[in-house]
């Protein structure tokens, strides 16, 4: 894992609204932050700018201490978990779980181990050969927050990750997280 700051931030959109303003927020490697607030506050927005999937309108975001405004995503190693999934639909649950592993063009052994760990770690050993559409919203979600996992990234950023999710597991989720 990795330090995390944001050194007064502001995002503004082009029609002049002010999504953050002077947001300073310092996390420790290994530390897990969870924002809070009503609707609207700012809390994605926060997450989609570290992610780098919007822009920094002013201040500076660091990574391990080195600015990141400028780098794209992919440059990051960031994994983001959405509430809303975003799995290949055409691609097995096993396929969705290697997929970036493949893009980091890892042996097929460390692909296997990877998978092998995070479906045990979430418990989805039994639908690994299925397609999302043959899951529920609960199972959509652990194989999102697997995907995640599988790419061993340096920050996590979760959306909402675990509000699909029954409670007993939601515990047993944060305490693997968190480890």
């Amino acid at each position: 894992m990795a330090t995390v700051e944001y050194v007064h931030v502001d995002k503004e959109y082009p029609n002049g609204t002010c999504a953050i303003e002077d947001f300073n927020l310092f996390v420790e490697d290994g530390e897990m932050m969870v924002l809070v607030g009503p609707s609207g506050c700012g809390k994605s927005t926060a997450l989609r700018l570290l992610a780098g999937l919007d822009p920094v309108s002013h201040g500076e975001l660091r990574i391990d201490g080195t600015r990141v405004n400028e780098s794209s995503p992919q440059h990051r190693n960031i994994a983001m978990v959405f509430q809303n999934y975003a799995l290949y639909p055409h691609m097995t649950v096993r396929r969705n779980l290697e997929f970036p592993l493949r893009m980091m063009k890892l042996p097929k052994a460390e692909r296997v181990r990877r998978i092998e760990e995070a479906a045990g770690m979430l418990g989805i050993n039994e639908l690994l050969e299925r397609r999302p559409r043959q899951l529920s919203g609960g199972q959509r979600q652990r194989v999102a927050m697997g995907r995640a996992l599988v790419r061993h990234p340096r920050v996590f950023l979760m959306d909402e990750p675990l509000s699909n999710l029954d409670m007993k597991l939601r515990i047993r989720i944060r305490s693997e997280i968190a480890s």
